[in-house]
């Protein structure tokens, strides 16, 4: 078989491939050392293999005119229409200067061969064009899809939020307090979670309501949600459990610590200053228990209740547990 290197160009082809693999080699080594010019970088290496691999094949292989469309495919891949534009210009004026340098005077091509390459650079700078052009309006497409999701999971969050969240309070509402129970008492059957139920009520709610106004009533209901929810734990769980009454589930703590702090936010509450109701004093009374395995929630809610019910008539403002009401002491005797 007859091959169609001419032995007296072998060191031609040899160093035409070594510069091929030090120009690879070279933009290698670029792009490891430095942040910058990285596009640039690549071009050109691209640009100087693809016109030495033109010159190895060219004697030997038919279409080797091909391989000089490799710059303006490093650009399509970079999706870079100014760096498109740049090398397609510099491509056909390079292949311009290398026709009518050397290819015409010393191998005698045709001008209709030049004229033919020359169109198939423009084609391919149009084809990669529409390419670029057409994989923008994909990801602006993508983009805004993207945009359109974000705004429903951000409308659908706040609209789980209103769900669960009290209008006026900004606290949790009486369905998510039971939601929440509900799952806590299971860990607690379960896994031991240490857990108490503190309910209070705003010390005569009604006659504020009365004297004042329900504007007033309202602000009272916010400021002191506020007060509360920002006392609490975040492991802590705060909602307005109905009209002037609140509850808090106290997790991760021990029963004194869950009753220091439910006579903390007492003493905040009676400390706060209302000049829209006249300066006047309002008070809360507190009702907390803790939780005993295999109580359930109904008797946990009947001795929060009813720990409440003593503080209101022993003087209100108070504070009371449910494992410190005495025997004696029955809902009765306030009857």
């Amino acid at each position: 078989m007859r091959t169609v290197l001419v032995a007296s160009q072998g060191h031609l082809f040899i160093a035409c491939n070594a510069v091929i693999i030090i120009a690879m080699i070279s933009a290698e080594m670029w792009l490891r050392s430095s942040w910058q010019y990285h596009k640039q970088a690549v071009a050109g290496c691209g640009f100087a293999v693809s016109y030495l691999m033109y010159f190895v094949l060219e004697p030997f292989v038919d279409g080797a005119q091909m391989t000089l469309m490799m710059p303006i495919m490093i650009a399509l891949v970079y999706f870079d229409q100014k760096l498109l534009n740049i090398l397609g210009v510099f491509s056909l004026m390079f292949y311009t200067a290398v026709y009518f340098g050397l290819e015409r005077p010393l191998l005698g091509k045709s001008l209709l061969e030049f004229l033919l390459v020359e169109c198939v650079f423009i084609v391919f700078v149009l084809l990669a064009q529409a390419v670029i052009i057409r994989a923008r309006e994909v990801r602006s497409h993508v983009e805004q899809l993207t945009k359109s999701e974000q705004e429903l999971m951000v409308e659908r969050a706040i609209s789980d939020k209103l769900l669960k969240v009290d209008a006026l309070t900004g606290l949790y509402n009486h369905k998510s307090f039971h939601e929440y129970l509900d799952s806590l008492l299971e860990q607690c059957e379960s896994n031991g979670l240490r857990l108490q139920l503190a309910l209070f009520d705003i010390d005569s709610f009604k006659q504020i309501n009365d004297t004042y106004g329900h504007w007033v009533g309202d602000l009272v209901l916010k400021e002191l949600a506020g007060k509360v929810g920002g006392m609490i734990a975040p492991n802590d769980f705060a909602a307005r459990y109905g009209g002037e009454e609140f509850a808090v589930i106290f997790t991760d703590k021990s029963f004194h610590e869950a009753l220091s702090t439910a006579e903390e936010l007492r003493a905040g509450i009676a400390r706060m200053e209302h000049p829209y109701a006249g300066g006047k004093q309002i008070t809360v009374s507190i009702g907390i228990c803790d939780y005993v395995a295999g109580d359930g929630k109904e008797l946990l809610f009947r001795k929060t209740d009813r720990a409440l019910y003593i503080a209101k008539h022993r003087g209100k403002n108070k504070v009371v547990a449910a494992a410190d009401i005495p025997d004696s002491e029955s809902l009765m005797s306030y009857a």
